[in-house]
């Protein structure tokens, strides 16, 4: 997409809302609608990466504009599959990182027990349930009742706040730290360490690849954009 406007402002909306304009005309949703926010400071991140995209004469592409995708993730798909988006979320709890470790060397093992049990201990108070964790990537079975307690969890955030955790969710392979992060009780660089324990375990005796290093940089971008996302949504 090519950059056909000059400027992009926030406006305020007659239902107490907030939309941008792309310079007399509204931002439209995919679908087609202009967009509309409940959120005045998310609405200014928006109009302020809709301002910048496409300043120095490139195609714009969507990781330009990741809080509009997110935000209209959150109005036109969270919104009308709320309940599907809830179940394949939850599923992450059943074989959850945190529950994976490494069988050795013991530095690592130790590592792991000392970082990832108070973020089971958390889940198990926060949820109710105790998580099983097992040496090895051969699966483990979960209490029952373990999809059906982080789906309740997550039945209780916001449309916006499910649009974040469908990001950090998968980024960190865990809905423990998912949820966490989205809590507060961890921020957005700390659980991404987490969720690469071992590769930075691995990284600190034999060196970082450029493969790995450029996903890292991707995952963590992710993840702060979120943090960003669901502050804008409560400010």
């Amino acid at each position: 997409m090519k950059r056909i406007w000059d400027s992009a402002a926030v406006i305020g909306l007659p239902d107490g809302g907030y939309g941008i304009l792309l310079d007399d005309k509204p931002l439209k949703k995919p679908g087609g609608q202009p967009l509309a926010l409940p959120f005045g400071k998310l609405a200014e991140i928006i109009a302020g990466e809709w301002r910048d995209a496409g300043c120095h004469g490139r195609d714009i592409i969507p990781d330009d504009l990741p809080f509009t995708r997110l935000a209209t993730t959150a109005i036109e798909r969270v919104s009308v599959h709320r309940d599907g988006i809830i179940g394949q979320l939850a599923a992450y709890a059943l074989h959850d990182l945190l529950c994976y470790r490494a069988p050795s060397p013991a530095a690592l093992v130790l590592r792991q027990a000392e970082l990832w049990d108070p973020w089971l201990a958390w889940a198990g108070q926060k949820f109710r349930v105790t998580l099983a964790a097992t040496a090895g990537v051969n699966p483990v079975g979960q209490p029952p009742d373990t999809a059906q307690r982080f789906a309740a969890a997550l039945g209780q955030k916001t449309d916006f706040e499910l649009a974040g955790l469908g990001v950090a969710i998968p980024a960190l392979g865990s809905a423990v730290l998912g949820l966490a992060f989205l809590d507060g009780a961890v921020t957005a660089g700390a659980v991404f360490e987490l969720s690469v324990l071992d590769e930075l375990f691995q990284a600190e005796r034999w060196g970082e690849d450029d493969e790995a290093a450029a996903r890292h940089k991707t995952i963590l971008a992710d993840l702060i954009v979120c943090e960003t996302f669901w502050a804008a949504c409560r400010a």
